[in-house]
């Protein structure tokens, strides 16, 4: 019998691919001015576009860490752990670092996304913190348990906190109207071209 994580996962895996899909397919159909008109009408405020890019930074590095341990564990790729002598650094520790650095601008109002501050720190301070959480929370039962166990049957509960936090984010993004409107945009373009 398969757990219900892994069922859990292959739907938000398969979910992230065919957003990702949409949103190639515009590009791929040469429409970018279509999908950046849409973008703007669905996240005219600064607000829900940090949301929204915090939780798409956030699956997109969720599904890379996952992945990238993955490929270390069985040694496939050119990828290895990192380490400082003997000491493993864990990818927490960086996820941990950059929160602290988003944190830091943040309060310093940098990339609030509120005034007359840069939307631009804005988006890169929002993608920073979607990956950073991303990072942190993929080995949430290493700190919960203060051990390596990831790939553990205790390791599952960081999958299960972080399909949650991302689950939240994207709920408070309301970027589901997006991508629907996105899927709907791009077959209609199919139809047109007659594809």
């Amino acid at each position: 019998m398969t757990p219900g994580w892994f069922w859990t996962t292959l739907l938000a895996v398969t979910i992230a691919a065919a957003a990702f899909v949409v949103v190639l397919g515009h590009f791929w159909l040469r429409a970018p001015i279509a999908a950046l008109a849409l973008y703007r009408r669905h996240f005219p405020e600064a607000r829900h576009e940090r949301l929204f890019l915090a939780s798409v930074a956030f699956f997109t590095t969720f599904l890379l860490a996952r992945s990238m341990a993955y490929a270390i564990a069985a040694g496939i790729g050119p990828f290895r752990n990192v380490r400082v002598g003997s000491v493993h650094v864990h990818h927490l520790v960086w996820g941990i670092l950059v929160l602290l650095g988003v944190g830091l601008a943040w309060l310093g109002q940098v990339g609030i996304g509120a005034g007359d501050g840069s939307r631009a720190a804005s988006r890169v301070t929002a993608v920073l913190y979607g990956a950073a959480a991303a990072l942190t929370l993929d080995e949430f039962a290493l700190w919960l348990h203060l051990a390596d166990v990831y790939w553990s049957p205790q390791g599952r509960l960081s999958v299960e906190v972080a399909l949650l936090f991302g689950s939240l984010l994207a709920v408070l993004t309301g970027g589901g109207r997006f991508f629907h409107a996105m899927a709907r945009e791009s077959l209609l373009l199919l139809r047109r071209r007659g594809v």
